[in-house]
């Protein structure tokens, strides 16, 4: 077989749909499917702009958060620990039994740990003179 090798800075979502379908094909091939799902839960101003919220999905019976973010001036009131509660809940509600995120040494390791979740992983210097850190809690039904 001939081939050629490119190197890109652009984010081609077609060239990602082309790398991953074989990649999702074989995983499914050996772990069933994972019957992924996005996991999105908005803040809103009273504008209905969105201002914060929670990006993530659930897959393979585990709920992944990629993004939290509460504005500043509505931090320290319980909102992060709600949005996270709403996003295990539902995860709970689709069968999932655990849940993981990372965050970096300076953003909300302790928040995480309040809420349960616990490190199993890190990455150190990165970014250089941080670490990143790898969570995850388990969801009981009983527990949320």
């Amino acid at each position: 077989m001939n081939y050629t090798i490119d190197l890109s800075d652009v984010a081609n979502e077609q060239v990602r749909n082309e790398i991953v379908a074989p990649l999702i094909a074989y995983n499914i091939s050996k772990a069933g499917p994972n019957d992924g799902r996005p996991l999105v839960i908005t803040i809103r101003d009273s504008h209905h702009k969105i201002i914060g919220g929670l990006w993530g999905n659930t897959g393979f019976q585990w709920l992944f958060t990629q993004l939290l973010l509460v504005p500043e001036s509505l931090r320290g009131r319980g909102l992060g620990a709600d949005l996270m509660r709403r996003a295990e809940a539902e995860a709970v509600d689709r069968g999932c039994h655990g849940a993981w995120l990372d965050t970096f040494e300076f953003q909300a390791r302790g928040f995480y740990e309040r809420i349960g979740y616990e490190c199993f992983g890190q990455l150190p210097d990165y970014p250089p003179g941080f670490s990143r850190f790898f969570m995850k809690k388990s969801l009981l039904p009983s527990d949320l």
